[in-house]
């Protein structure tokens, strides 16, 4: 498998396959949000986007990066989130970067959703395709965050069947920047006892794919073969 690692601006084509990766913290609290019960998660294009989707279905629930705001439900926090109650609901996320991947490559065949909580389960789904091409899109710092490179990475090299200690990227993503941001409570929305969750290494059994419905990207929960969770 040919692994290409590109930031946002950097795409220039419509890949095959394509795992956008947001660890701190996007693809970390949608994989918790999925775990609280969420049954889809629609990716916002804008917080004016998402405000509107809520005006029409007021039984959803809205998230979004930075402080609590008015008709915002939540915020970007894995720690925040996850004693949230989300069965059955629709989740409608809008972030700086992590959304804005997703949306970014939505004419792909595949999307996947990644970061290291649902790592060895994307690598599953990867080899499962068996995609002569891969795009990793490093969401984070123009393609420069370093926790999304690692956690890139990995998930690459593992698809590729390579036997990989995951030590040396987790450590790079504990050492980012952004990790040494939340760590200090520089950012708003957010708690230190985030950087711990989005390392927690596979947490979750299930991978997380983005699709066009409706008009809408929606994230889904999907089992290691492939398919769609009941």
């Amino acid at each position: 498998m040919k692994a290409r690692f590109l930031g946002i601006p950097e795409l220039t084509d419509v890949p095959d396959v394509a795992v956008v990766v947001d660890v701190m913290r996007a693809y970390t609290v949608a994989a918790w949000a999925f775990a609280r019960g969420a049954g889809r998660i629609v990716l916002a294009e804008s917080l004016e986007d998402a405000l509107a989707l809520k005006a029409r279905h007021p039984e959803w629930v809205t998230l979004k990066d930075g402080p609590p705001a008015p008709g915002f439900d939540l915020v970007n926090s894995p720690a925040l989130l996850r004693n949230t109650d989300l069965s059955g609901r629709t989740v409608v996320q809008k972030t700086t970067a992590g959304t804005v991947g997703a949306l970014a490559v939505k004419d792909a065949s595949l999307v996947l959703c990644a970061s290291f909580v649902v790592a060895e389960a994307t690598v599953a789904v990867l080899r499962a395709r068996a995609s002569r091409e891969v795009t990793f899109v490093v969401t984070g710092g123009s393609g420069g965050a370093e926790e999304d490179l690692a956690c890139a990475e990995y998930i690459a090299g593992r698809a590729d069947g390579d036997v990989i200690d995951a030590d040396p990227y987790l450590r790079r993503a504990a050492a980012s920047r952004s990790a040494s941001e939340l760590t200090q409570g520089l950012r708003a929305g957010s708690t230190p006892e985030d950087v711990s969750l989005c390392l927690e290494l596979d947490r979750f059994p299930f991978a997380m794919a983005a699709s066009v419905e409706d008009s809408l990207m929606v994230l889904r929960q999907v089992t290691p073969a492939g398919s769609p969770t009941a």
